[in-house]
């Protein structure tokens, strides 16, 4: 083999290797933008597909997958003047990669800065309050203003959610001091109802003993009786005369004072133990 066969061969191995750098395999999420003299002609993919090399080139790749981006928006001031970071992340998918390669210089770092400029300007809007309670509410509307600005960028974006909310430790401070004044009003008030409703219920009962003398009277040894079974004390104070809810006649009077000295009568004597 000559030298000039030699020369051939390699000149052939040379053209060759060029004409298979054109070559490219796309996968099925992918498409590349096909530029040729610097003029861009078509998308392509995915699959197998073809360029002449030297004249045309396919830059970039994109994803047509769903792609998330994680941003904070520190030293945000809400509608009453609460400085708080929001910790948020946000979901978009391209729609139109023609629009992502020839309408913006870096899509993924302009959608990320419209979304914070965004946030910031619906946190501005709403109330601490609103901010803690109403997270769904605010991504949703946070969305919306950005999925306009991206849509000439061939972007949808479809969710912005709020992770954290982050507020300075003095009112945090503050926050808890109001949570355990709310807990503490929350059970006076509860106490307040129960006495109420418990001094109803005494009134009730009053108003039937009024009606009722006899039925005040039993209810009344039933309590000396059970104070006499409580065996404290070896001394019972029985009163010659009831309450103003009713009255005892002389008869009954005798039967309390019976009673009284049955039950003194059932406890041992300390002394003569």
């Amino acid at each position: 083999m000559s030298g000039l066969d030699i020369f051939l061969i390699i000149i052939f191995l040379i053209i060759l290797m060029i004409l298979l750098s054109g070559l490219h395999i796309l996968k099925e999420w992918e498409r590349g933008a096909t530029f040729t003299l610097g003029r861009f002609t078509q998308l392509k993919g995915p699959g197998v597909i073809y360029v002449w090399p030297l004249i045309s080139k396919v830059q970039p790749i994109l994803s047509t997958r769903i792609q998330v981006v994680s941003f904070k928006t520190e030293s945000t001031f809400t509608k009453d003047n609460v400085p708080i970071n929001v910790d948020a992340v946000m979901y978009f998918q391209i729609v139109d990669p023609q629009k992502a390669v020839l309408n913006v210089e870096n899509y993924i770092a302009a959608t990320n800065y419209s979304a914070q400029t965004t946030l910031r300007e619906v946190l501005g809007k709403s109330s601490f309050d609103e901010v803690l309670s109403e997270r769904e509410k605010i991504g949703e509307a946070a969305r919306e203003i950005i999925d306009e600005k991206t849509e000439g960028w061939g972007i949808k974006v479809s969710s912005v959610e709020i992770r954290d909310v982050i507020v300075p430790q003095n009112l945090q401070e503050a926050m808890s001091r109001q949570a355990s004044a709310e807990r503490e009003r929350r059970s006076r008030v509860t106490l307040a109802l129960a006495e109420v409703e418990a001094a109803q219920k005494m009134v009730d009962a009053a108003n039937q003993y009024t009606n009722n003398p006899t039925a005040f009277q039993l209810r009344w040894m039933n309590i000396l009786y059970e104070i006499g079974l409580e065996g404290k004390g070896t001394l019972m104070m029985v009163p010659m005369t009831t309450p103003v809810a009713g009255t005892i006649s002389p008869m009954s009077v005798v039967g309390l004072n019976e009673v009284a000295k049955n039950l003194k009568g059932q406890r041992p004597d300390k002394e003569g133990q």
